[in-house]
Order: structure tokens, then sequence, then C-alpha cells
């Protein structure tokens, strides 16, 4: 069933210009006279707009299914970045060992003694720094996909560190040393294969947090930009109207969002117990 749903969100966020009743980010295409339009079903709504319409009049299940484009993208971005990262890391230091074993292992204790989102937040605040004024919400996403996977990777590293130095003394190891196979074909060609099961697990789980981590970035205001709204910002720009009795605006963005976490949560669960040989 959590394969269902997640593959259903990826199916409405690929097709989400041919899905969406409305472009809600062309501005010719907004009316104000449509803003705060109720749900078809309550008092007030309209068979044009399902789900209602916020502030500007945009539909806000056209804003949903385009939002999830930018969660989704930049989710699975950040954890190809992070797994990179973290497989490169971990196979150097399990199979190397030595000071480049001790460095990887330090470097990834300390950044495990702060929080994912805290350091997030502050290689964000030193790119938007670094970067040029003007480019900075043109390199929104990629800030954010850089920030997330960068908050991410000592999982991968750790996991792949372990499973390398199990690895690395096994018989085919030590046949392709002695036939003189060199260092980075061997950590490739036959070390790397046999460590990446647990891989897949980590990377499922790891994107509904980095899903998480986007929305809580863009809801703080430090993520993607208006203009590119993702399901973050939309809670975030119906967070205002919370209380004044336009709830849609705000309910509908975050139950997707709470859906499509706990989908790929689930997801993830299932492949850790469909790969672990134990349980067969």
């Amino acid at each position: 069933m959590a394969a269902v749903v997640t593959a259903a969100f990826l199916f409405a966020a690929l097709f989400a210009p041919w899905l969406a009743p409305q472009d809600p980010f062309n501005s010719a295409s907004l009316n104000l006279l449509d803003a705060f339009t109720a749900p078809v079903w309550a008092d007030g709504g309209s068979q044009k707009f399902w789900l209602g319409t916020d502030e500007q009049g945009r539909d806000i299940f056209s804003a949903i299914l385009f939002g999830l484009r930018i969660s989704l993208f930049a989710g699975f971005a950040s954890v190809l970045f992070s797994l990179v990262i973290g497989v490169t890391l971990g196979l150097m230091a399990g199979y190397l060992g030595g000071i480049v074993d001790s460095v990887v292992i330090r470097v990834a204790d300390v950044q495990l003694s702060f929080p994912n989102i805290l350091i997030a937040l502050l290689i964000n605040g030193v790119a938007r720094v670094v970067l040029p004024r003007a480019s900075v919400e043109d390199l929104a996403v990629p800030v954010l996909v850089l920030s997330i996977g960068l908050s991410g990777w000592v999982n991968f590293a750790r996991t792949v560190r372990g499973s390398t130095m199990v690895e690395k003394g096994k018989e085919y190891v030590q046949a392709a040393r002695v036939i003189g196979r060199p260092t980075s074909m061997i950590m490739l060609r036959h070390v790397l294969p046999n460590v990446l099961g647990p891989v897949l697990v980590i990377a499922t789980i790891s994107l509904a947090v980095a899903i998480l981590a986007e929305a809580t970035l863009s809801f703080l205001g430090v993520g993607v930009p208006p203009t590119q709204p993702s399901l973050g910002t939309l809670v975030n720009s119906g967070n205002n109207f919370l209380f004044s009795g336009e709830w849609w605006i705000v309910i509908f963005p975050g139950a997707t969002l709470a859906l499509l976490v706990l989908a790929v949560n689930l997801l993830g669960d299932w492949l850790r117990d469909a790969l672990n040989p134990r349980l067969r």
C-alpha cells in the first residue's frame, strides 16, 4: 500500500502540468476575485476549484501538484548527493583504514552531535552569504539540495564503512590483491557491489527525512522562493490564514506532506524487512 501511495505521488508530480486544472504560478491565469474560495463541498465552494483557493486566487489542488514536484525533486537530489558522498567516504574509510578512517569517523562523530536541520540551516546561511545577492533566488533549489545533502551523508558513510571492513577480509578480496588488481579497482568492482544492500534501505528512509527537512527550511523562509513554492512554502503561506477561517489553505498541503512522508517511511520499513535475511 505504501508503494502504491508513493507511486501515486510520483505520478502526480511528474505529470502535474497535465493533471493540474490551472497553472498556479502563471499570474496571467489568476483572478483575485476567486481568492479565498472554499472547497467544493463547503458553503461558497466552486466546481472549478476542488480544494478551494488561496489569497491570490490560486487553485490549491494545482498548487499541491506543482509543490510536490519541487519537494520530491529536492528530496531525491539531496539523498542522491548524500549517498554519493557517504558511500565514497565510507568505502575509502573502511578499506584504506589508517588516517583516512580516523578523519572520516571524527568528522562524522562531530556532525552527529548536531541536529541535521541545524547543520542544513548553517550551510544554507553560509551559501546565501557567499553567493551574489542577485543569484540567491535563482540558485535557491541547488543550495537547498546542497544543504540537506551535506547534512545527511553520515548514515551512509558509517554503514558502508562497517560493511567494507567485513568484506575486505574475505577470500575474493584477498584473491584480487594476489593477482595484482589496483586498490581502486578492488574497491569499485569487488567490494562496492557487496556493500550496497543496506544503502537502498537507508536511502528510502533518508528520502522522507529530506522531504521533511526541505519543508521545514521552506516553512522557515530559507528554502525555495515563493515563486517556486514547495509543500513547505504552501504550508507557510496557509498558516497565516489558519485562524481567520480559510483553513483549507494550510490543511490540504499539510495533509499531503504528512501522507507523503508516512508512505515513504512505511516503504522504507518494508524494504528493510524484505532485505533482512533473518526475517525470511
